[in-house]
């Protein structure tokens, strides 16, 4: 599959992710927008608004800056910049920040079908906050983004959903990918150590760790792992998003019990 595939494909489910949580957010009534998330300071408002902020400034729409003062949910640069896109929509409407967001996302979407990307490693203009990703990088997190939001919002507000979705099975395979840095670099397992993981909706993982001490994606599955993790997406999700906890009943750890215990708590490779 070439580049361009690649990446059309990203923007196929970021867009699908779009209005999936665009939907969302219009069913909710007012009062609910003020609700907390599992996101430290933030409620719902602040995650639709988080999302509105970038989507405009992929969209074009100029930087922007805010007086943040010293919020204590605030660490690092990243954080201290999304939190301006926050900041700067505390007092807008639900109906303005869900109309924002769909006219940047529409705005970018146009424009990535006219002028398509066909280099995964070229940089894309305009990008927020002046990260150094690449195309790929790029249309490769956006819809990991939005879908974790739509969820963040799904569980504040006890609507749950949207765990079938495309956005839903790109978001848990992206992550399952960490899994080998876990194993090796957060755990620290010893080299010839294998991990599988089962995770409902998606063919299963394996990674070893190899003689350098890292941690390497295995094609086929070893029979007898070191350990095995089993569990519904929505667990894995919870867990490797940094979230919450997974819900009781929703995984099981086979084989060496203390360290899936390790990788289950150290699983969380996103904010």
């Amino acid at each position: 599959m070439s580049d361009q595939q690649v990446l059309a494909g990203y923007v196929d489910v970021w867009w699908q992710a779009i209005n999936d949580f665009t939907g969302l957010l219009e069913e909710l009534p007012e009062e609910e927008w003020s609700t907390p998330t599992d996101l430290a300071g933030w409620d719902v408002r602040a995650v639709a608004a988080h999302i509105a902020h970038l989507e405009g400034i992929l969209a074009g729409s100029p930087e922007e800056t805010a007086e943040l003062g010293e919020p204590a949910h605030v660490t690092g640069l990243m954080g201290m910049y999304t939190e301006i896109g926050v900041v700067n929509r505390r007092e807008a409407s639900p109906d303005a920040i869900i109309n924002e967001i769909r006219s940047a996302a529409t705005t970018r979407h146009t424009a990535l079908l006219a002028d398509p990307p066909t280099d995964g490693s070229a940089k894309p203009s305009p990008i927020f906050g002046g990260v150094p990703w690449d195309w790929r990088t790029l249309l490769r997190n956006r819809p990991l983004d939005v879908w974790m939001h739509e969820q963040d919002v799904r569980r504040a507000v006890g609507r749950p959903g949207g765990m079938d979705s495309p956005a839903a099975r790109h978001t848990a395979e992206y992550l399952a990918e960490s899994l080998g840095y876990v194993l090796a670099k957060r755990v620290g397992a010893a080299p010839g150590t294998t991990a599988v993981l089962e995770m409902e909706g998606s063919a299963p993982y394996a990674f070893t760790v190899n003689d350098a001490g890292r941690g390497e994606r295995l094609a086929d599955l070893p029979a007898e792992p070191t350990v095995r993790l089993r569990m519904t997406r929505e667990a894995f999700i919870r867990l490797a998003g940094g979230r919450c906890e997974a819900e009781p009943g929703t995984l099981a750890v086979d084989g060496d019990q203390d360290l899936g215990q390790r990788i289950l708590d150290a699983m969380a490779t996103t904010p």
